[in-house]
């Protein structure tokens, strides 16, 4: 669950304790519903609904063994809901989502995967909406980094790139993200932070369903790869991306306090990030070696190298500026 780069949140109490009377108790109820409200008011059910309705459309799916042994958890407190929708085709080896709800939170984490014969990009969704606030990653990740395949950007992303412009200014760059993290984005990426309101989150919706269309149409165009040794650099590249992913997840912490550290990581690796314990055999440190500590153990860091960018670092073209 790609929640941003620095998104924890931080409460303080800024004023004192006060009396709580009668009557300030009433206004504290009606105040709690309408936090609630604006909470489930947003649903990314809906999403996942569309998204899976447009595929059907084009493509044959059939549900994933996963399918299985993850559709729903409750969490230690009784009250939050996981709810988890697994899928396949010939070419889409994992198509998943993964919806948290409570009364002051949803979660939305919807991901593509593809065959290692096909190197179509990662289509990537992470929603987090809480009374306050919005933290957006939208994207298609790159399944080889760009700044050594041009040419890869050029097939998969110089077409496009009209979709995220269509949006830039609704969304704009949602503030500082890492040098780490910046090489498994592309120029498409929509990384952002919002108010709650109806007409944001439809613009969200719709951008939503336009980045899913533009991966599903490449879903389909993609011829499969005949070569065994591009075979195998897609399947090194998708195994790379999903052992960072599961290492270095910022939506760890928060499945660590709704379901426990043990079913927490069994999540990321087994569901979220599935093939990382069967596409490939390099640890986190042979792909990340600049995260290996004086013991051995990986860093928990999510940052120690390279630059953190605090303004979009590609322009409207998809060009990569710094």
């Amino acid at each position: 669950m790609e929640l941003g780069s620095s998104s924890r949140p931080c409460f303080k109490s800024a004023n004192p304790p006060v009396l709580i009377s009668r009557n300030t108790n009433l206004t504290l109820r009606r105040r709690s519903q309408r936090f609630s409200f604006r909470v489930s008011a947003v649903s990314y059910k809906e999403f996942a609904e569309s998204a899976l309705e447009e595929t059907r459309k084009r493509l044959v799916l059939e549900p994933s063994p996963l399918q299985e042994r993850y559709s729903s958890m409750t969490g230690l407190d009784g009250k939050t809901q996981l709810q988890m929708l697994a899928f396949k085709s010939p070419k889409i080896r994992l198509l998943r989502s993964m919806a948290i709800e409570n009364e002051t939170m949803q979660v939305f984490d919807f991901a593509g995967f593809m065959e290692p014969e096909y190197d179509t990009p990662i289509f990537c969704a992470n929603f987090f909406t809480s009374a306050n606030t919005n933290i957006v990653v939208l994207d298609l990740n790159p399944l080889h980094q760009l700044t050594d395949h041009s040419n890869y950007q050029d097939k998969y992303y110089k077409n496009i790139m009209s979709i995220y412009n269509k949006y830039d200014e609704i969304f704009p760059w949602g503030g500082k993200l890492t040098g780490e993290s910046i090489k498994f984005f592309s120029p498409l990426v929509m990384w952002t932070r919002f108010s709650s309101s109806q007409e944001n989150h439809k613009a969200l919706f719709s951008a939503f369903l336009e980045y899913y269309q533009a991966w599903l149409e490449m879903t389909i165009q993609v011829k499969e790869e005949m070569e065994p040794s591009q075979v195998r650099a897609n399947r090194e590249a998708q195994h790379k991306y999903l052992t960072w992913r599961a290492q270095k997840d910022p939506g760890h912490g928060l499945l660590k306090k709704l379901v426990g550290e043990a079913k927490a990581k069994e999540l990321l690796r087994d569901f979220l990030f599935n093939g990382v314990n069967e596409m490939g055999t390099k640890t986190f440190i042979d792909y990340f070696p600049e995260y290996q500590t004086e013991d051995g153990t990986v860093n928990d860091k999510r940052s120690i190298i390279g630059k953190s960018f605090e303004t979009r670092p590609w322009d409207s073209n998809g060009l990569f500026i710094g």
